[in-house]
């Protein structure tokens, strides 16, 4: 059986191990869905990329996520990875693809600036679902360890998508958001109810006219992951969320976000998102970060 090269690289970040760690399958062409299963499994980061050749004249490159346990449509932080790793590998000078997902198409930049490399990630249309129901909203709020005065009143409890869904609850303290200990198995039962496998909990630290700094913690045990460090797909939909929420203060075209996330983990990363505007609407999503390499291996699938 011939061996596969793997990468891991830290992504959101420049330092090493922090960040979200993300496993890299340059080559994937061969592999079946269960050798993939099973890397992912033995790499037992949250993702691991799987990058395929293109089946249509749409797209350069074809992607598939699988976590520990199963495939998901979608990872912004290993997308991130496996561009980083093309970008280092092929020394492509002038970087920009195309890349189908489960989720649909997305382009990707990746730009040498200086001394590191920063890979733009377009994500999907925003869309919002209704605010949830107060019932799911409590059993939701109690699986966290939180209650209805933890909450940000600004913030109304529902889930929000660029291809990969999360349910969004806003809360006022970080030391609320630093000490959460969620009941894991009630979590993962409750994403039977609302369709959404990913539950985001955050604090908005600051917001002026066009920018915010947040906080978050990514929980998604329904598919494997109790907690993920820093979450491109959480992240991106936060940002939208809160031009949709009227956090745009001034009615601008273009609203700026700083995600920062993995400080409770002990691996905290920084997600910068832009969101463009139009009738105060947000139509489009642009997350960007950097990566480090970690390790290179030759494992046999």
């Amino acid at each position: 059986m011939k061996s596969v090269r793997v990468w891991q690289v830290d992504s959101f970040t420049q330092t090493p191990f922090s960040g979200n760690a993300a496993g890299v399958v340059l080559n994937a062409v061969g592999l079946t869905d269960i050798q993939m299963q099973n890397i992912a499994r033995e790499l037992n980061n949250s993702e691991t990329a799987f990058v395929l050749q293109p089946d249509a004249d749409d797209h350069d490159v074809h992607v598939r996520f699988f976590t520990p346990t199963m495939e998901v449509p979608n990872c912004g932080h290993a997308t991130l990875a496996a561009h980083f790793v093309r970008f280092t590998e092929l020394n492509i000078p002038e970087y920009a693809a195309v890349q189908k997902t489960g989720a649909g198409l997305q382009t990707i930049r990746v730009e040498q600036c200086n001394d590191h490399v920063r890979v733009f990630i377009d994500q999907g249309s925003p869309t919002f679902s209704d605010v949830l129901h107060i019932d799911i909203t409590t059993r939701i709020l109690g699986a966290l360890g939180l209650s209805q005065k933890d909450r940000d009143g600004r913030c109304p409890v529902m889930i929000a998508s660029t291809g990969h869904s999360k349910v969004m609850i806003g809360i006022r303290e970080r030391d609320v958001l630093n000490g959460l200990q969620p009941d894991m198995p009630l979590l993962g039962a409750l994403s039977q109810e609302t369709g959404c496998n990913g539950y985001y909990v955050f604090v908005v630290e600051h917001n002026s006219s066009t920018r915010c700094i947040c906080h978050g913690r990514m929980f998604a045990p329904a598919i494997g992951i109790a907690e993920d460090p820093v979450t491109g797909n959480a992240n991106g939909p936060l940002a939208a969320y809160l031009v949709h929420q009227g956090f745009d203060q001034v009615n601008s075209k273009l609203f700026h976000m700083s995600g920062h996330q993995g400080a409770a983990m002990g691996r905290p990363g920084e997600v910068q998102v832009k969101v463009r505007i139009e009738r105060n609407i947000p139509v489009s999503v642009e997350i960007s970060g950097n990566a480090i390499m970690i390790f290179q291996a030759n494992i046999k699938p």
